[in-house]
């Protein structure tokens, strides 16, 4: 790893550092140091085929930045014409979780392959839906995980609340 050179993912940071999608990578490495390099791009999706549980297996994340970036060992990347965003969270699921380790056996590290990722089922929907489900979750996933947008809303709607509340309770009958 360097400070400088080509942006690259290493399978472990797919576990540790990136969710769904990203757009920039935290690693970069020095060309010359690579043999075989594996790139991937805008819209990939990059699986981590090693890990340390059978439910953190074949973990995967969209790419949706603009670089051309290395993907290190033990990952896997998937071209395809879908919606990254959306493969990923299809991806995601307690379904795809579970077929993702369907027949791994737990041991220190569990290992998955090209074919046992070509075998996940998952829903797809027409692109244009793709894009109308993607975008709920994206707003959903700020609203949990950013705390400059969590936050404020869940304030908002806490004040909606009491002032709805104060107002039953403090709405009395005319008694005239």
């Amino acid at each position: 790893m360097t400070n400088e050179g080509i942006p690259c993912v290493r399978y472990g940071e797919i576990y540790t550092t990136y969710g769904i999608h990203f757009d920039k990578c935290v690693s970069h490495t020095n060309l010359d140091n690579i043999q075989n390099p594996k790139y991937f791009e805008n819209g990939d999706i990059i699986f981590a085929i090693t890990g340390e549980s059978i439910e953190d297996i074949a973990k995967c994340t969209a790419y949706v930045g603009k670089e051309k970036c290395l993907a290190g060992g033990d990952t896997v990347v998937m071209k395809h014409v879908q919606n990254a965003k959306y493969l990923s969270y299809a991806l995601s699921t307690t379904d795809a979780v579970k077929q993702k380790g369907k027949g791994k056996v737990k041991s220190k590290v569990v290992h998955s392959s090209v074919p046992s990722l070509a075998a996940i089922t998952i829903p797809l929907p027409s692109l244009a839906e793709q894009e109308r489900i993607v975008a709920i979750l994206d707003r959903f996933d700020a609203l949990v995980n950013d705390i400059s947008t969590g936050i404020p809303a869940e304030i908002e709607a806490r004040k909606k609340q009491y002032e709805y509340y104060r107002d039953k309770l403090l709405t009395f009958k005319n008694i005239s």
